[in-house]
């Protein structure tokens, strides 16, 4: 079995230390083989919030995929934001801003849906649809294969449709038929896990909540999820989400999902 930990919105700056610490003992728990972080990392892309994002991330001890959010670039810093809106990011999690990673049993490719002359809106260009198809035709049967973007591409709540990420319906096609499994995404703080419809390949969105920030939704906790592949069980993949309750003293598993990706010749 593979397990990847999804982290996202964690917006330094406003973390609860004991949810962050209760986040770090879950990780060595769950002893992820990959900790994917999508976006909103820091909450205002100041160097110090980065420093803490970046030690967190050591602290993890284990590899992390990371994309930035529209948080992570600088927002009151016009000169900044404009000629280099990513230097402060690249700092700390480096210049590859659609990073890969690869295993025998993984293919999770992250996707830059920010720009730096908006403010929340995320875009994905023709250009980026085309990066990522070209992957996902590559990867192979064995290989659960998962899209990283920071905008939602899919929302189940209609106050949430205005995040939707620019651009959704032509890459969750292209993607769907190129292959993909899972399109990992946050900026919204909701958790949940849906399934596309009007698609010729079992395809879902898994959004996850805001990991320790204290910018929660109303009545929804701090919350990761965890995905876990068995390729040889019948290609078995569960979505799980771990909510941080207060009671507990950590996060707790509230829901699991189980998904079984589509393998079909046309899918495969």
């Amino acid at each position: 079995m593979s397990v990847l930990l999804h982290i996202s919105d964690t917006h330094f700056g406003t973390e609860r230390p004991q949810v962050v610490e209760a986040l770090l003992d879950l990780a060595a728990q769950q002893r992820p083989d990959l900790v994917v972080l999508s976006g909103d990392i820091t909450q205002r892309a100041r160097p110090a919030q980065f420093q803490q994002a970046r030690a967190f991330s050591d602290r993890l001890g284990v590899r992390v995929l990371a994309i930035p959010g529209n948080h992570d670039i600088p927002l009151l810093n016009l000169v900044t934001r404009l000629s280099r809106p990513y230097a402060r990011y690249a700092a700390a999690f480096g210049s590859d801003l659609e990073p890969v990673q690869e295993s025998p049993e993984w293919l999770v490719i992250g996707v830059n849906t920010t720009r730096a002359w908006r403010h929340r809106n995320g875009d994905v260009s023709d250009a980026q649809i085309e990066r990522v198809t070209r992957l996902l035709r590559q990867a192979g049967g064995q290989q659960l294969r998962v899209v990283v973007v920071h905008q939602p591409l899919a929302v189940t709540e209609p106050g949430d449709r205005p995040h939707l990420l620019q651009g959704h319906r032509g890459a969750v096609r292209a993607w769907a038929a190129a292959g993909a499994d899972l399109l990992l995404g946050g900026h919204i703080h909701l958790p949940y896990t849906l399934a596309l419809p009007g698609l010729d390949r079992r395809v879902w969105a898994v959004q996850a909540g805001t990991a320790v920030s204290s910018r929660q939704r109303p009545g929804v906790p701090n919350s990761v999820n965890i995905v876990r592949w068995e390729p040889a069980r019948e290609r078995c993949c569960r979505v799980e989400r771990w909510d941080f309750l207060a009671q507990e003293h950590g996060f707790v598993r509230t829901l699991s999902t189980t998904l079984q990706p589509d393998r079909s010749p046309s899918g495969a």
